[in-house]
């Protein structure tokens, strides 16, 4: 069964962390949720899933005189689905929002994308668990 993700890392034919890189959550915050969640039920498999945000911006404005920026992230869906579906392993932002930082969930478990680079990536790869094997296409 093909599953595609934007981002895979593996050590060998072990795959060790699935990832989806996003522009925005607009749009794509309940896919990622979903993945994750369908991925273990269909493999029987707890894969680390992570979220990548290169921003959560849109232009707003239809004139010069109004431009400006709005945020596009849904906190409401982010803590339903890391409540009552299953909580991504990691999600990271390029530019956190100030909200993130302060808000109960958010805080706990939306990180910026330099904490994954030189900390949580490795400790991901570290774990002795699961994983799946990857096919080439």
């Amino acid at each position: 069964m093909s599953y595609q993700h934007d981002l895979i890392i593996n050590a060998g034919q072990l795959v060790k962390i699935i990832g989806s890189v996003k522009t925005s959550s607009k749009d794509r915050l309940d896919k990622i949720f979903v993945d994750k969640f369908l991925l273990a039920k269909l493999t029987g498999k707890n894969i680390p899933h992570v979220a990548i945000f290169l921003n959560d911006v849109q232009r707003k404005g239809k004139s010069p005189k109004e431009y400006g920026v709005n945020s596009t992230f849904l906190p409401g869906h982010f803590k339903g689905y890391t409540v009552k579906l299953n909580p991504m392993d990691g999600v990271y932002y390029f530019d956190i929002r100030p909200n993130m930082k302060t808000e109960a969930i958010l805080k706990d478990h939306i990180r910026t994308f330099d904490c994954f680079l030189f900390t949580e990536l490795w400790s991901f790869l570290e774990r002795d668990a699961v994983v799946a094997q990857i096919e080439s296409q």
